[in-house]
């Protein structure tokens, strides 16, 4: 029988109300403003740093020192979500315009993609964390691994993007249009 606790459908009416919402505003390029792109990542990486030192502060559940699979596990999920982050700034078109200005567009891919990332985490924390001490692993890195994959993802996908329109904005074409088309 599936779990209808308020935990479970907080967050799938969020994202029931979010998803037309982000769809909707990214059917049209945004101005892209490369000098403004550090912002979100000082952000984030505070945010998740406080995140992950909440979770090891938890007094309903003791924190045990990491291993060498913990730490693994959270290199993986550093690892794992700057990869996807490169991809999903790869993915994302930025055009310059007569203007001088710059307008990025997100791919609908890279949604679809994120949805899937934030489904299969679910999934994967909800079977991984009850097993996790019969297989010798550590729930809390299996956690704050998500926590990490977000930063590597928000982090790696500013670079890029960052790269690219720097490079569009002194006058170079952009490799990933070429590629792609």
């Amino acid at each position: 029988m599936l779990d209808m606790s308020p935990q479970v459908l907080g967050p799938l009416i969020g994202l029931a109300i979010a998803l037309p919402l982000i769809f909707l505003r990214n059917r049209k390029p945004r101005t892209l403003n490369p000098q403004w792109m550090w912002v979100m990542p000082s952000i984030i990486v505070p945010l998740m740093g406080l995140a992950l030192w909440g979770t090891s502060m938890d007094p309903t559940t003791p924190h045990v020192a990491f291993d060498g699979i913990a730490w693994a596990i959270l290199a993986v999920g550093l690892i794992l979500g700057g990869a996807f982050g490169w991809w999903r700034g790869k993915m994302t078109t930025i055009e310059k315009h007569p203007d001088g200005t710059l307008r990025a567009q997100a791919s609908p891919i890279g949604l679809i993609l994120i949805i899937a990332v934030m489904l299969g985490r679910r999934a994967l924390s909800a079977f991984l964390e009850p097993h996790a001490a019969e297989w010798g692993l550590n729930a809390l890195a299996i956690t704050d691994a998500f926590l990490l994959f977000v930063v590597g993802m928000v982090v790696i996908q500013r670079v890029e993007m960052f790269i690219r329109a720097r490079r569009i904005q002194s006058g170079a074409s952009d490799s990933h249009v070429e590629a792609v088309g």
